[in-house]
């Protein structure tokens, strides 16, 4: 017995990926099935139209003033966020399956790290909005005074972020050096980095809901109070802004909870989790969360929307775009009195 735990204890860097899939009983297939070839294509497919729409709402942000506004920019990081993780995944689709096999260890912990770099942006990114909005709401603010260094700056540090927790299990906290706390789902990660993962993320999450239920709760108090034409066209805007953020944290949380969940599972009770019967499914509900944001930007936006007709006009005729600009689209609303007022108050 203690002989086995000693040589479980050995690093084992001199072993290939496979080793570790067959030291967890993780099976890689040698043959591509036809369910293979249709999964990867639709994948591919969604990858596609991930990188897409998230490029078109970056572009949107860009192009229009009207968005140029620090939430703005946090929903526009959120937007790159989601375009990397079109590529990781796109990065996964082209080395899954009996590819798997084909990897060096260096490749295999680069798969995994584009997959983690994307949900720590992702999360940090909505906690940081989170902070914005609960700022503006103590204020009554619909935007922040937030300097554009100060935002680049955070995003900047968001990444950052993202980047160190993408590195830390080919770095240092992996299984090679402890076999018995390698991971089913993942065979080269340590289950106790599972766990910390999956708990950090998951009572992020938490945090984040307990703040936007705090900042509703302070608005509904704020609308008795609220009187003339102005102030109820500014509290309307600041509420469907609200709820529009809130509709992409609350899709965020429903798409990756099951894929976190399943993780802690893993990382708690190893091999008696079955983790791997569910991996996949969670895998493919988190992609899906990447596409959900621009059709929520899409459907709750209007000047979003109208940004949007106009870079695809630009897009389909040539010369559109030179004649016209994405503000002169706008239709006569209250609303902009509103931008316009926030603009006076950014330029003082």
């Amino acid at each position: 017995m203690a002989t086995e735990s000693n040589m479980s204890n050995i690093c084992n860097y001199s072993h290939d990926v496979t080793f570790f899939y067959r030291h967890v009983g993780k099976v890689i297939r040698e043959k591509w099935t036809t369910r293979d070839y249709v999964i990867i294509g639709l994948g591919l497919t969604v990858c596609l139209i991930v990188v897409l729409a998230n490029l078109m709402v970056m572009v949107a942000i860009f192009m229009n003033r009207r968005f140029h506004f620090p939430i703005y920019y946090l929903l526009g990081n959120m937007a790159a966020a989601d375009l990397f993780a079109g590529l990781a995944y796109t990065n996964l689709m082209l080395n899954t399956g009996p590819w798997t096999r084909m990897l060096s260890k260096e490749q295999w912990y680069i798969r995994g790290a584009l997959i983690d770099i994307s949900l720590t942006a992702s999360v940090a990114n909505l906690l940081a909005v989170a902070v914005e909005r609960h700022q503006s709401i103590i204020t009554m603010q619909l935007h922040n005074n937030m300097t554009k260094k100060r935002v680049v700056l955070l995003i900047i540090s968001i990444w950052v972020a993202g980047i160190i927790m993408g590195l830390v299990p080919s770095l240092f906290w992996n299984c090679e050096c402890d076999l018995d706390d390698c991971s089913t789902v993942a065979p080269l990660y340590s289950r106790r980095f599972l766990i910390f993962w999956a708990v950090l993320n998951l009572l992020t999450f938490l945090i984040m809901l307990v703040m936007y239920a705090r900042i509703f709760f302070y608005v509904k108090c704020q609308s008795r109070h609220t009187s003339n034409h102005t102030s109820e066209v500014r509290h309307q805007t600041f509420v469907n802004l609200m709820k529009t953020i809130s509709m992409v944290l609350g899709a965020f949380v429903i798409c990756w909870t099951p894929g976190l969940v399943t993780l802690l599972l893993d990382g708690l009770l190893g091999k008696d989790s079955n983790a791997n019967r569910y991996e996949k499914y969670c895998l493919v509900i988190a992609e899906c969360n990447s596409l959900v944001n621009p059709i929520i930007y899409s459907l709750r936006d209007a000047e979003m929307r109208r940004t949007f007709k106009w870079i695809l006009c630009c897009l389909c005729r040539k010369g559109v775009c030179q004649q016209t600009d994405p503000l002169s689209t706008v239709i006569d609303s209250p609303v902009k009195e509103v931008f316009s007022e926030d603009n006076q108050n950014a330029d003082r």
